[in-house]
């Protein structure tokens, strides 16, 4: 359980970070407002997960932190690589987010496997949809649905944070 407490805390920074960077690319008083949203939801899922049961269970394997360790490190080459590719090769500095976001719910996909936990997959998918429909709408319209599409990716990533590790309650 405190695999999942820490995965929860993890998933929601990224989930405040996703909406406190990207917020600013929407108009009007949208920053503001999803900013402090996003800090209120932020402190709901750490209350939320603070009060889950205490640790119980197996520590990973060391098999389960390898592939935790290596879907990170290539997180964190893929994105600068993308980003400069989608920058200075396609020329649509808008997509990058949607990049982010892409490789971000891939990231998670080996993750399901490796901890025997199929919420990395319905998370990891939802964030790759999510990433491709933003990249279609942003190349048909403009910059403002990628900076949306990374701000829903920070909800989702808090939604999954505050729910997604819960222990279900068998009827």
């Amino acid at each position: 359980m405190l695999g999942q407490k820490l995965g929860a805390l993890i998933g929601a920074i990224g989930g405040l970070v996703f909406i406190l960077v990207n917020a600013g690319g929407l108009p009007g008083p949208l920053p503001l407002i999803l900013r402090i949203a996003g800090v209120v939801a932020f402190a709901l899922v750490l209350w939320a997960v603070s009060r889950r049961p205490g640790p119980g269970g197996e520590p990973p394997s060391r098999k389960a932190m390898r592939t935790y360790w290596i879907c990170v490190a290539a997180m964190v080459v893929a994105i600068p690589l993308g980003a400069f590719l989608i920058n200075n090769v396609l020329e649509q500095p808008d997509l990058t987010v949607c990049w982010v976001v892409l490789i971000v719910g891939a990231h998670f996909l080996p993750f399901a496997r490796a901890f025997d936990a199929p919420l990395f997959t319905q998370l990891g998918w939802v964030l790759i949809g999510l990433a491709v429909v933003g990249g279609a709408v942003t190349l048909a319209t403009s910059g403002v649905a990628a900076a949306a599409t990374a701000v829903l990716a920070g909800v989702v990533l808090l939604l999954f944070s505050a729910f997604g590790g819960r222990p279900r309650v068998r009827a």
